[in-house]
């Protein structure tokens, strides 16, 4: 009998209709934690996210289906509130859905001109500050449907596809390809990136997070010798000419392979002044990041300091939710590892690929996309001329250099 594993990676509980399984009982995801369904093989049905009562994106499941295939699929035909993807278990190949259509929504509504707002009047719901929380039904308002067209076509089924003699979209029907045999079903709701998280033991540190705010903080103490600490932690450096203050943040779960994003929650953070040094403990758990300041875009060092296959550290630097500065991450073993980049990337940056955080400081834009804006290919482009993906993680995937220190230790520069 196939399961049907729904993740919840957002900060709240999140509400689902249940068609087809379960009773046809609704089930509530707790945040950070994913719920399990047993549907019977050849069993169809959907799972519905709800949004204050409103339906919203669903996904859609028939096993063994047709050929022996699952067929899966994602849609927006009766709304939208959030993120939600589906794949089969162990196959990245057979994904479906857009995992930041509501990023991708919000920045259309902001281009889109006032002639258009009106046109959807009654299918967009915002807050008060004019940014959008819901949208309605695609089926009930035409115009609504070319107007998602012009950031998700091919990614999500928009319109009714092939139905009752009309040949409908060839986007829409594109999306009823069938998967690879039958497996279990993996569904992943998120606020921010909907994509499925699993990476090698190695990898467990990395992970797709959003916004952040403040917590108590502890001031750096004289420079030290590493052989004073045989602990796990980072040995951070302030590089640059002004004091900061750097956050450090653990991943809500660890474990197998997955990391769930931390977006509240800073484990502590330390203030250096410029050329400063220190070293910061870290509980041998901790697999997340240290980041400057609060705010993103921002430039992440990622790492974990005891990881489960071989109980060394391992880390890189990320600029997939973007870069306000250089940084590197280097082993501390004697095995001369260095990640990360030294040059300034900021200054000769095209204003493309550039975004005015609202500190007023200059930074590139995420490259994978956030709660801000969607991936912003500018800055992707130009990371990749002047970074390149082995020295630090652009657009996810795989090769970037992996830092390890056998003595559960890194060193961290900000730039």
């Amino acid at each position: 009998m196939p399961e049907i594993f729904i993740t919840n990676k957002s900060g709240h509980p999140q509400e689902f209709e249940v068609h087809g399984w379960n009773n046809n009982h609704n089930i509530s995801v707790p945040p950070h934690h994913t719920s399990t369904l047993s549907a019977p093989d050849k069993s169809s049905g959907a799972i519905i996210a709800l949004h204050g009562g409103h339906e919203g994106e669903q996904a859609e499941i028939t096993f063994n289906g047709f050929g022996g295939n699952d067929f899966i699929d994602i849609s927006n035909i009766v709304g939208a509130g959030g993120n939600i993807t589906i794949q089969q278990q162990g196959d990245p190949s057979t994904r479906k859905g857009d995992p930041l259509f509501m990023q991708n929504l919000r920045a259309a509504w902001r281009k889109a001109s006032q002639h258009t707002k009106d046109e959807l009047k009654g299918s967009i719901f915002t807050d008060k500050h004019g940014d959008v929380e819901r949208m309605g039904p695609i089926k009930d308002h035409p115009k609504l449907e070319a107007f998602v067209r012009s950031f998700a076509d091919g990614k999500t089924y928009i319109g009714i596809g092939a139905w009752g003699g009309s040949p409908g979209n060839q986007s829409d029907n594109n999306q009823s390809a069938a998967a690879h045999g039958t497996k279990n079903s993996v569904i992943t709701y998120s606020d921010g990136d909907a994509t499925p998280e699993h990476a090698p033991a190695h990898q467990a540190h990395r992970f797709a997070a959003q916004q952040v705010k403040l917590v108590e903080h502890v001031e750096a103490k004289a420079p030290h010798k590493p052989e004073e600490h045989k602990g796990p932690g980072i040995d951070l450096l302030n590089k640059s000419g002004k004091p900061c203050t750097y956050f450090f943040y653990d991943n809500y779960w660890n474990g197998n392979g997955t990391a769930g994003a931390n977006f509240d929650h800073p484990l502590k953070s330390v203030h250096l002044a410029s050329h400063a040094s220190t070293f910061v403990p870290l509980p041998a758990t901790f697999k997340g990041r240290v980041q400057r300041g609060t705010l993103i875009p921002a430039t992440w060092a990622e790492f974990q300091v005891d990881a489960s296959n071989d109980h060394a550290a391992h880390g890189d630097i990320s600029l997939e939710q973007g870069c306000d500065g250089a940084a590197t991450i280097a082993s501390t073993d004697g095995s001369h590892q260095v990640g990360g980049f030294t040059n300034d990337i900021l200054t000769h940056a095209p204003e493309k690929a550039c975004y005015k955080r609202q500190d007023g400081v200059k930074v590139l834009a995420s490259t994978m996309g956030n709660w801000i804006a969607g991936p912003n290919e500018a800055a992707a482009e130009w990371e990749m001329k002047e970074v390149g993906q082995k020295k630090a993680y652009i657009k996810g995937g795989t090769g970037t250099d992996d830092i390890r220190s056998t003595n559960r230790r890194l060193e961290v520069a900000f730039y």
